[in-house]
């Protein structure tokens, strides 16, 4: 990644810029007093907004423009020129605007301009907006459609369920810098309490829902308790898979999936010195470099030729093999475990491990119980359609739970993504309200090994073609997945603004 954009970097914009400096769909950074802004041509306007994404910090001067749009390098987030309104996740807060005055030859920019106003009230009755709104599920979906509603102006009871007892957050840090040590507490809630309070979204923690009944459009709960909805999101997320070996035990083996998962790992690691991890997942693997990171020995096993060639092919399979190689990484592929005995791990090769941490990462399942036992059509996840409703009106489904017809592929996809899970929840939430808004992002998901990030947009569960470009092996390439000739997905290394030109290509393409 980039670093966040430094203060009062190139031209000062309040003393104005050439028009021939800034070409059509360019993007300049420049700043006004001590603030680092951007400004933005399409065809004779121009824009000036805020230089770092909302998300991360990520450098938007790095980014791309589509339309009056400007999309972060780092993970995609996507804002309104003009308004500087995130309109697609993972970015919820705007972007300062800058009012922009154009004289002979050259812009300046002058002012901060306030904030957008809230949406006009809307006659709610009319508009035949649910009387009520629960989420089931306190994930990246269920946080991003509360927060969706919200800002459409929606002004009726949002309920959020969770069954975890902490409030959503940033999972993918959950595997990654959080694990390693390297961020802090303070950074992995999505928003504080004064979020929820602030907006009326009523989020319960430790919640189970044990009975949904369609009929009446309500919902129980295993203390006997219910609780009646006009517009049900169903946004359960997906359970680890779980191993079934001798000697294996909740206490010896670990499973990440929430803050608790993690912070469980992270305790363990204090005293541990060998891991073993299983599974050769991105999550997996994710796990095996913040163990690194920890100075804890780790070792791999997983039963492939290599790690993730099964999604990135041969090429990059090799080359994150390579990688976490580098920094230590044992592996012990085309193997599974055997048995646990004590700290001892025996795989299926005969070969025994030291392991007093043995984390576990061979996928999940989509928990679909509820909407099973509530009659909703499933196939490896509840099936929506292209408005992300299920088979029942009125409730609507996002998130690893949903599978979806994808316009892009041309087949009905389920797809475990962080970023797709939260723009589901903003597309699933603008439904609710009656929008009749199709969902055809392409999926996008980055992951983190050390010092290689690599970003992925498209779905390519199969392809007849990897097209290399540049050296993955020297961290500087793109893989292009295909078939039929036709792109699939694109894999960059160290390439953010071709990852996004990909991304944007892709979109017209469906």
């Amino acid at each position: 990644m980039s670093e966040k954009p430094k203060e009062s970097s190139g031209p000062d914009l309040a003393e104005g810029i050439a028009i021939a400096d800034i070409a059509d769909s360019a993007l300049v950074l420049g700043h006004v007093g001590a603030e680092a802004v951007l400004i933005a041509r399409k065809g004779e306007e121009f824009f000036a907004v805020g230089a770092a994404c909302t998300h991360y910090h990520g450098p938007l001067a790095e980014g791309i423009m589509v339309g009056d749009t400007v999309r972060c390098p780092w993970h995609h987030a996507c804002f309104s020129l003009r308004t500087g309104e995130a309109v697609r996740a993972p970015a919820f807060d705007r972007i300062s605007c800058w009012r922009v005055e154009r004289n002979g030859a050259r812009v300046f920019v002058r002012e901060k301009l306030p904030a957008t106003p809230k949406p006009a009230p809307v006659d709610t009755d009319k508009a035949g907006w649910p009387s009520s709104v629960v989420i089931v599920g306190g994930g990246a979906a269920g946080f991003a459609a509360a927060e969706m509603l919200r800002r459409e102006g929606y002004d009726r009871a949002i309920t959020m369920l969770s069954a975890d007892n902490d409030p959503p957050c940033d999972r993918p840090n959950l595997s990654k810098d959080y694990l390693a040590g390297t961020a802090k507490d303070a950074w992995i809630p999505l928003k504080s309490p004064k979020f929820y309070a602030q907006r009326e979204i009523d989020l319960r923690l430790g919640v189970r829902v044990t009975e949904i009944d369609p009929r009446n459009r309500r919902l129980s709960f295993g203390d006997g308790q219910s609780l009646d909805y006009g517009a049900l999101l169903l946004s359960t997320g997906a359970d680890p898979v779980r191993l079934d070996v001798p000697g294996i035990d909740a206490a010896s083996a670990h499973y990440l999936r929430t803050l608790a998962d993690s912070r469980r790992i992270i305790a363990a690691a204090a005293t541990a010195k060998h891991a073993l991890v299983v599974g050769a997942s991105f999550i997996g693997l994710e796990v095996a470099a913040s163990l690194r990171a920890r100075g804890l020995q780790v070792h791999v096993v997983a039963p492939e030729a290599r790690p993730l060639e099964r999604v990135m092919g041969p090429e990059l399979g090799d080359v994150i093999r390579r990688q976490h190689e580098k920094h230590g990484v044992v592996f012990h592929l085309e193997e599974t475990l055997a048995q646990i005995d004590g700290q001892t791990a025996r795989l299926s090769g005969g070969t025994s491990v030291a392991a007093d941490l043995i984390v576990i990462g061979v996928g999940v399942r989509p928990a679909t119980q509820l909407a099973e036992a509530a009659g909703l059509t499933l196939a490896n996840g509840i099936v929506v359609d292209e408005y992300l409703e299920t088979s029942q009106s009125g409730i609507f489904a996002a998130g690893d739970v949903a599978r979806w017809p994808d316009p892009h592929s041309g087949e009905r996809i389920r797809v475990e993504h962080w970023v797709v899970a939260e723009r589901q929840g903003q597309t699933a939430a603008r439904n609710i309200l009656g929008k009749r808004e199709r969902f055809d992002a392409v999926p996008f998901f980055w992951s983190q090994h050390y010092n290689l990030a690599i970003n992925y947009v498209g779905h390519a569960p199969g392809w007849d073609e990897i097209e290399i470009e540049g050296s993955l092996a020297d961290h500087d390439g793109k893989a292009t997945f295909k078939r039929n000739g036709r792109t699939l997905a694109v894999a960059t290394l160290s390439r953010d603004r071709d990852s996004l030109a990909a991304e944007a290509d892709l979109e017209v393409s469906a």
